[in-house]
């Protein structure tokens, strides 16, 4: 029985891949900050493990008790909606540590095992917002474009070790709590400047918009998943729901500008 190592695992995304695997037959370690807040169902294939990505500890401690590592996912992150002008530097610094470096540090923490047994598959959750520039989303944009980057990179490095890294690619998932967590922190940073209130106003209600249409499914990013982890022949970075794949195929369009994936 294979393995896998999911980070953010308390809702969206993250749960709704631990549930897949699990109907697939894998181990699963399933993490997150707060595993008292677990929704997860009781099984002797899943191990809930408290992991706080931004912490070097947290995350040397979940990983040696995980055991050997077959995939690793990293899906834990922050969202963040604002004008540039509006974000605080220190705000900056907290998406990056979530999204970017936290990527990096699990990566570096799993790969030394993987190497020595020449297996394993990373599969890093990057976002559409990658496709096209949009507003508001500077930020959290160039996090998940960096995220992109890395494993593109990294994937080359690791291949001779017989290790693969894949990026999968979610489109607009509104039942997920993007929109709210992005919410949460900008009330945490300074809401938008006045002198862009008029245009956040029009680019917050095209977001809710964006939401009634075609859009991904946290199932659709799980299936994603577990084809990354599970097909050698799966492309680098693969779209994740019907409205990413039109955005990664150049269909996307500006009404879609509220774009959370």
């Amino acid at each position: 029985m294979k393995t896998v190592f999911i980070t953010g695992c308390s809702t969206g995304f993250g749960r709704e891949t631990a549930l897949y695997f699990l109907e697939q037959g894998w181990a699963v370690v399933a993490t997150m900050r707060d595993p008292a807040t677990s929704t997860l169902p009781v099984s002797e294939h899943l191990r809930v493990l408290p992991l706080d990505v931004t912490s070097a500890d947290s995350i040397a401690a979940a990983v040696a008790e995980a055991g050997e590592i077959d995939v690793l996912v990293n899906n834990a992150g922050i969202g963040w909606m604002n004008a540039i002008e509006g974000t605080p530097m220190d705000v900056v610094r907290r998406i990056f540590e979530a999204n970017l470096f936290g990527t990096i540090a699990t990566m570096q923490a799993v790969l030394p095992a993987m190497r020595e047994r020449r297996s394993g598959v990373i599969v890093n959750v990057s976002s559409s917002s990658t496709y096209k520039p949009l507003p508001l989303l500077s930020v959290y944009r160039a996090s998940k474009a960096a995220v992109t980057s890395l494993t593109e990179s990294a994937a080359l490095e690791i291949a001779p070790f017989n290790i693969r890294a894949r990026v999968v690619v979610p489109g607009m998932a509104p039942s997920t709590n993007f929109a709210a967590n992005a919410q949460e922190q900008i009330a945490k940073g300074g809401w938008f400047p006045e002198a862009y209130q008029d245009f956040a106003d029009q680019t917050m209600a095209a977001f809710h918009a964006a939401g009634s249409g075609d859009v991904t499914t946290a199932r659709d990013v799980a299936e994603a998943v577990f084809r990354a982890a599970s097909d050698p022949d799966c492309p680098m970075v693969l779209p994740a729901g019907a409205d990413a794949i039109t955005w990664a195929t150049g269909g996307c369009t500006q009404e879609h500008a509220g774009d959370q994936g």
